[in-house]
């Protein structure tokens, strides 16, 4: 039997026996995605090449970033214990000071594979804070890296690797895009089967998450993107935006395949959600790159939670034209939805505010974010309303959240409504609950008292009287200014509300709200 039709009949082989398991079983994927260690391809051979890709440590922005380094190039040998290649695409420092150069050096040949080919671009923080002109910022970073050129093209096992360099902050010249020009036309005409991978430290405006907001701002852009476009085999790779790798949009296919290599350092994303656009929590995320003889595959790693994020990207090869691509704009149309049995639940009440909490959405890519709105019930109109993140980018995601809901009126009734929104914006079926905020007077606290009643959260009429007889007590007292008295006679409605509660007389909702507006009161006076 020939060696080709050895690999040929192992190919089919294990590609039937995936189709059967996914056909018996097909899960659906929550925020946090389940962790993939192993290849997506279908083959039992081996990669004919293997190489991370990473980007944006900015050594000298904060005393954790060799630490974080440190991780991330661990992480990859352990996964990656022979690497053709490894790539760092911009950003190496903060400032572009000499002893930050230093101590990302120091990290990286500790545990930079000696074998492994060193690909490793500028990007816009080793020119703009150093007080160097942009020729002196070159010549330090090739001191500091011993890259002999800004951007250059390397033959590895057989591929093509293309480096381009910023030549001042975020500039590309014409020259060098017409250069890249020139190579890409001579590697298409060396193999036009393979895949041809590029790398600079900007992304194309519009095409990978977070591009939309930074990306090359010069007029080559344009020359950059018509040359492109006539290559769909490239696969281009980008850093500087630092978006997290785990939104699914970090990949995007048009005219060519781009990627989005995340960040080292620390994570930006966009604007408008409740925990801003630089999250107070720590994400570092880095790429590894697999070559097949029919397809690539790249893995996400977020390095914080040492553990792979959702499926690989997988692009088949060769590729011809882009009639095939899959990672489009209009990739998804399924919506995100809750388990049947989840219940939002309500905490933490005070007379302007309270907390909301769910259990995680459902989606087939990935839950992006949630909106939580209020509305008065009694007037119909939206008190607040705002969009969070899932926290799907951290290194454990949470199984449940809780947020808070601010502005609200006193002794107000409050129809809390929570809807999932995935990374394409497909919207899932609401969760609702009801809450009412705590009384600020205790007259308020009477009118909750009859809401409850009208809720049928009493027995009877009785239950309702005798605490607003007490409260009314309590009232006199406090426009005597008789603190003391008045919390004698808060202590006693407690007494009353555990007395209805164990004879079964009253709801737990309202016990436990009437409870905590008495014990916030005593608190107050």
């Amino acid at each position: 039997m020939s060696n080709v039709f050895q690999k040929n009949f192992i190919k089919l082989l294990v590609a039937t026996i995936l189709v059967f398991s996914l056909g018996m079983t097909a899960y659906p994927w929550n925020t946090q995605a389940e962790d993939h260690s192993g290849d997506s391809n279908t083959t039992l051979e081996e990669p004919n090449l293997v190489f991370p890709v990473i980007s944006d440590t900015q050594i000298g922005r904060d005393e954790g970033g060799p630490e974080r380094f440190d991780n991330a190039m661990n992480q990859l040998n352990e996964l990656a214990p022979n690497q053709d290649a490894l790539v760092f695409i911009g950003d190496l420092t903060s400032h572009g000071y000499e002893e930050e150069y230093d101590t990302w050096s120091s990290v990286f040949n500790k545990h930079v594979q000696p074998q492994a080919e060193q690909l490793i671009g500028i990007g816009n923080h080793e020119y703009d804070y150093n007080g160097l002109t942009p020729e002196g910022s070159q010549q330090r970073f090739f001191d500091k890296t011993g890259m002999e050129s800004l951007y250059y093209h390397k033959t590895i096992k057989d591929y093509d690797f293309i480096m381009m360099g910023e030549e001042s902050g975020y500039f590309y010249s014409k020259e060098q895009v017409q250069w890249l020009g020139d190579q890409l036309k001579q590697s298409e005409q060396r193999d036009p089967n393979k895949p041809i991978f590029i790398f600079l430290h900007h992304g194309i405006k519009d095409t990978t998450y977070g591009t939309e907001d930074w990306y090359i701002e010069n007029d080559n852009q344009r020359l950059l993107r018509e040359t492109l476009k006539q290559y769909p085999q490239v696969v281009l790779m980008a850093g500087h935006t630092h978006y997290p790798i785990s939104d699914p949009r970090s990949v995007y296919q048009k005219d060519y395949t781009a990627v989005n290599s995340g960040s080292i350092s620390y994570m930006w994303t966009e604007k408008g959600y409740l925990q801003g656009e630089v999250p107070e929590t720590e994400v570092s995320n880095g790429l590894l790159v697999k070559v097949y003889d029919n397809e690539v595959v790249i893995k996400r790693r977020n390095f914080t939670g040492e553990r792979w994020v959702q499926d690989p990207w997988v692009i088949e090869t060769p590729v011809k034209s882009n009639e095939g691509f899959k990672y489009t704009d209009n990739r998804d149309q399924e919506s995100p939805y809750f388990d049947k049995n989840a219940n939002p639940s309500v905490s933490r009440l005070t007379v302007n505010s309270l907390n909301i909490s769910f259990p995680q959405a459902f989606d087939n890519l990935l839950t992006h974010s949630y909106q939580v709105t209020a509305i008065n019930q009694k007037t119909g109109k939206v008190t607040n309303q705002y969009k969070a993140f899932s926290e799907y980018y951290k290194g454990e995601v949470p199984s449940s959240l809780t947020f808070p809901v601010n502005n609200l009126q006193p002794a107000t009734a409050y129809q809390m409504n929570v809807q999932a929104i995935d990374a394409f914006g497909n919207v899932s079926n609401e969760l609702m609950t009801t809450a009412i905020t705590l009384a600020e007077s205790v007259p308020e606290m009477q009118g909750v008292i009859q809401k409850f009643e009208d809720g049928g959260a009493f027995v009877n009429h009785g239950v309702a009287q005798s605490l607003k007889a007490q409260l009314k007590t309590v009232n006199k007292f406090i426009e005597e200014n008789d603190s003391e008295k008045a919390i004698k006679h808060m202590t006693k409605v407690k007494s009353l509300l555990e007395h209805r509660k164990e004879n079964n007389q009253m709801s737990d909702n309202a016990y436990n709200y009437l409870m905590r507006n008495a014990n916030e009161f005593i608190k107050k006076w």
